[in-house]
């Protein structure tokens, strides 16, 4: 039997997302989402940090088709821990064409690593900002070598101010990395903090990639969140072939400063005014990190 639901203690998406103001390319891709719910079939863990109102694949999928997204990244919340259920059943579903980014522990077996690639899963997730114990670099490195196997990568959400020594570490992972949330450093510190450029040295390296997402995780400046486009400009400077975009959709961490998914996509214009290089970020890019 089931547990009973728990409230939301966060708010949901906007669910008028808007057309962006600029079309985006064809095939262009959000390589940031998740989903949520219905919690009687998909229970969040006993120690979730928040509860979610549900966030359907269908109403991600209306949101992706608003903004002009053909391809999309589910990748796994938190507060349903190694539980990668609800993901790999939308992934099975196929109702949109879209990847996978899942969290695992070191004791899974390859047969399930190549169930979930078959499925789409192209990636494993790292929280190291959490505030209950999980996965830490050195499980990294004793998984990195199974997933390079596989073509996977490995994506980090962590606060680069508070783990310093973690730039090296990643640098030094024998696999693709990427790097979320900006590394969660404060824009308004700026661009030239030595915690960001400890961030722009690591994405130098060939190995290392960056998502472009979340701004009201690192900016208070709501709804244009201007001090995060020199942030941007010079994580694309840093790595131009290897940045991707995305919506983060439906914003777990955005509570009252919730944007909508098309000022999020015009966004991406202002942070890239190159139409080239947008090209770069929203089809190019993404279609060799996840194998489209």
């Amino acid at each position: 039997m089931s547990a009973e639901p728990r409230a939301p203690t966060i708010p949901g998406p906007d669910p008028e997302p808007k057309p962006p103001k600029i079309k985006f390319p064809t095939r262009a891709c959000d390589c940031h989402a998740h989903v949520f719910g219905p919690q009687h079939r998909y229970p969040y863990a006993p120690n979730a940090a928040y509860i979610a109102p549900d966030a359907l694949p269908a109403n991600y999928v209306r949101m992706l088709r608003t903004i002009g997204c053909e391809r999309g990244v589910l990748v796994q919340p938190s507060i349903y821990g190694t539980d990668n259920s609800l993901l790999l059943d939308t992934l099975r579903a196929d109702v949109f064409t879209l990847r996978g980014v899942v969290v695992v522990d070191s004791t899974i077996s390859d047969k399930e690593l190549q169930d979930m690639h078959r499925v789409g899963v192209r990636g494993v997730r790292v929280n190291l900002a959490a505030d209950t114990p999980g996965p830490t670099i050195d499980h990294a490195q004793a998984l990195g070598p199974r997933l390079k196997a596989l073509g996977w990568h490995m994506q980090f959400y962590l606060d680069l101010k508070l783990l310093p020594a973690a730039a090296t570490k990643l640098g030094r992972l024998p696999i693709n990395i990427v790097i979320d949330h900006f590394g969660r450093l404060p824009a308004a510190d700026g661009a030239k903090s030595p915690a960001f450029l400890a961030l722009l040295r690591l994405l130098r390296g060939e190995n290392c990639w960056a998502k472009l997402m979340g701004p009201y995780l690192i900016s208070d400046q709501a709804p244009g969140f201007p001090d995060v486009a020199p942030l941007a400009k010079a994580v694309v400077a840093a790595a131009p072939d290897r940045v991707v975009w995305g919506t983060d959709w439906p914003h777990p961490g955005a509570g009252a400063m919730m944007p909508n998914d098309g000022a999020l996509a015009d966004m991406l214009t202002e942070w890239v005014p190159d139409e080239r290089q947008r090209h770069k970020i929203l089809v190019e890019n993404p279609a060799r990190l996840y194998g489209f």
